[in-house]
């Protein structure tokens, strides 16, 4: 029971980076994303990931890997369109 709290907390948390990610993909603007906060974001999120994949808990690697897919791909965005 805890670990479907974990997926479900973790996907929540994951999908609330979704409609930045749509945005900023349809719009290729990201003019008012701070670059450092989105890299700062992305670290933090490589850490747990990485922490999750060292404790074997499975939530955690999924909510962090779709997490930092969605970071990563703003980042992309950012560097690119800038």
């Amino acid at each position: 029971m805890i670990d479907y709290l974990g997926f479900l907390a973790g996907f929540l948390t994951a999908i609330a980076q979704l409609p930045q990610v749509v945005k900023v993909v349809r719009s290729r603007d990201t003019h008012s994303i701070s670059l450092w906060t989105y890299l700062i974001l992305s670290f933090g999120i490589l850490l747990w990931l990485i922490y999750g994949f060292l404790i074997g808990d499975y939530p955690l690697i999924v909510a962090n890997s779709t997490t930092l897919l969605f970071t990563a791909i703003i980042v992309n965005y950012k560097l690119r369109y800038k």
